[in-house]
């Protein structure tokens, strides 16, 4: 019985041994199937403006984060905007650039950040599910939104 026992308890423990690294290795694939995501996303919040457009897709930029960012904005330039950093954990803050170009017009690009998001070693962090939606939906909806809403995009 007491064998019985034994080999009961030490199932049980390469068992749990087991989950932990299975929820672990989860983890790791969530993270590595959601950052090519937040890529593409990055890559697509980027549009040029001609110099007709430049000034109201910049001012649609700016309003576009204002709408967007869980905090307020604490720079708003000719070359950048920019949110402030949150303080709590799960709270999105963009910023933005404005690249003009030799040959007139610019590139205008809209970059995101989270608190939260990312643990010791760029682990998953707790909030990572939520932020990365939050900056999906922003940065992948900037460049519609531009283009609705500054004429001649």
């Amino acid at each position: 019985m007491k064998k019985i026992a034994a080999f009961a308890l030490v199932a049980c423990a390469l068992a749990a041994c087991s989950s932990t690294e299975k929820q672990a290795q989860r983890a790791q694939q969530e993270i590595l199937h959601s950052e090519p995501n937040l890529l593409a996303a990055q890559r697509n919040a980027v549009i040029d403006c001609t110099p007709a457009n430049c000034d109201a897709a910049w001012a649609a930029t700016k309003r576009y984060i204002e709408q967007h960012s869980d905090t307020h904005v604490i720079r708003s330039d000719a070359i950048a905007i920019d949110t402030d950093v949150p303080d709590d954990s799960g709270k999105a803050a963009f910023s933005a650039t404005r690249a003009n170009k030799s040959t007139g017009g610019a590139t205008l690009s809209l970059f995101a950040q989270c608190r939260g998001m990312y643990g010791p070693d760029s682990a998953k962090g707790d909030d990572y599910d939520e932020c990365a939606d939050k900056i999906l939906k922003t940065q992948n909806g900037y460049v519609p939104y531009l283009r609705s809403h500054a004429s001649a995009q």
